[in-house]
């Protein structure tokens, strides 16, 4: 296959560098800083088991991605509409767009702005980009896709690679299950600037992700959502196998860059208020979030 990543950061370059390790065509759009690193030495994959460098084709230019089979869409949400519209035309009707992205509702407003089939995909996995074309593996790396055309070659590629990959009837179950699982953890390590394993230590901490998990059920109960497993073993089991993890939204937060808060508590808080359900507690996480993003501003 030609796997083509659209946002080629932390998440994108682990499974690019998967696929690409064995065997398909990899393309990456990405920062400049990381596609002249890319092409002029490869992307290094720094995982748990190996350390290897893969030679991959990178571009600033959407254009790249043009024949490709499969496009693994890792764009922040706030970029959605605006990447998505940036690939169709570059796209055959055919090609699978797979967002592998934090938040429920991605893979809806990508299909509102390309024709091509998409697929939403529910993805764990702890990474970080270590430098310029080196994404760094810490833990964790399976995936949950939604059918779609060509969702099942996609798969049968995910897992030959070394990536554990489910097809779900219930993969919206399985985006708000990580959705709360996000809302627990995102903003406190982002506020606090600890990783997982270090702040479910504080004192009250645990009292607080419990307050602010409850909301979220509360929420999603109300939104109709059938939960695609135990909230509560989910949320354990991310200090079992990413204890070292800073989220995501911590990393934005650290490098002065805007996070994706308002797609994650805020959203909650949003979609709490279309019900008339309180939600205090994502309420305060997430007005801190955007408090420290505007003094970074």
């Amino acid at each position: 296959m030609k796997v083509a990543v659209m946002g080629a950061g932390a998440v994108g370059c682990y499974f690019a560098g998967m696929l690409a390790r064995a065997g398909h065509e990899v393309v990456l759009v990405g920062r400049p800083q990381h596609v002249e690193a890319f092409n002029t030495k490869g992307l290094r994959l720094e995982a748990k088991t190996f350390d290897a460098t893969i030679p991959v084709k990178a571009s600033t230019d959407p254009a790249i991605v043009a024949g490709a089979d499969l496009v693994l869409f890792c764009v922040k949400s706030p970029d959605t509409e605006t990447a998505g519209a940036q690939l169709r035309a570059h796209l055959a009707p055919d090609t699978l767009v797979l967002t592998l992205q934090n938040g429920t509702d991605n893979a809806e407003r990508l299909r509102t702005v390309i024709p091509q089939p998409v697929s939403a995909a529910v993805v764990y996995v702890a990474t970080e980009m270590a430098g310029p074309g080196h994404v760094k593996h810490h833990g964790r790396g399976e995936l949950v896709i939604e059918p779609a055309a060509r969702s099942q070659q996609a798969a049968e590629a995910l897992i030959a690679a070394g990536v554990p990959t489910e097809i779900s009837d219930n993969v919206r179950g399985a985006l708000w299950l990580k959705l709360i699982i996000n809302c627990a953890y995102n903003a406190l390590s982002a506020i606090t600037q600890l990783p997982y394993g270090k702040l479910v230590e504080g004192v009250g901490v645990p009292e607080v992700m419990g307050h602010l998990v409850s909301e979220c059920k509360a929420v999603a109960a109300a939104e109709g959502v059938t939960l695609a497993g135990d909230v509560d073993v989910a949320i354990r089991k991310i200090i079992e196998t990413m204890p070292t993890q800073f989220s995501s939204t911590a990393q934005d937060v650290a490098r002065g860059k805007p996070s994706e808060i308002d797609h994650l508590n805020g959203y909650i808080v949003r979609r709490g208020q279309a019900h008339g359900i309180a939600t205090p507690v994502n309420l305060t996480v997430h007005a801190l979030v955007k408090l420290i993003e505007s003094k970074a501003r």
